[in-house]
């Protein structure tokens, strides 16, 4: 039986489904580091950090996704995503982020780690989708 050359990626949040689609790669952040994913890949169950997750569509375009918590499965060319809140980058407002990031940074980073890196994960997705243009 011939291997599949694309991977069927479905990018679900709590609240709705982002994006689902064919892909070449997936990169995402596990507590280990970063993990790449490529057809043929094994198995893996694993926890998702707050972080940009970044897809290669079957086309060759870009995307990148803000990943607020969760964890990803891969079996048989299939990954899923599955987060307790992600963002397409499409959908951040990158001057709403940065003031957020502000707000944070002045209150204090050990009260607010949490929020700094969800901003900094938001402005860092947003500004990469700004270049992929």
């Amino acid at each position: 039986m011939a291997e599949s050359s694309v991977l069927q990626v479905a990018v679900v949040s709590a609240e709705r489904l982002l994006w689902q689609g064919e892909a070449k790669s997936v990169v995402a952040k596990t507590p280990e580091g970063e993990i790449g994913i490529l057809p043929g890949h094994e198995p893996v169950l694993a926890l998702l950090l707050e972080s940009p997750l970044r897809i290669e569509e079957a086309d060759g375009s870009k995307m990148m996704v803000a990943v607020h918590g969760g964890f990803f499965s891969v079996d048989s060319n299939k990954v899923n995503v599955i987060t307790e809140v992600a963002e397409m980058a499409e959908d951040i407002d990158l001057e709403r982020a940065q003031a957020a990031l502000s707000r944070a940074q002045s209150a204090g980073e050990d009260e607010n780690r949490s929020a700094i890196k969800r901003a900094e994960t938001r402005i860092t997705v947003a500004g990469a989708a700004k270049g992929l243009r």
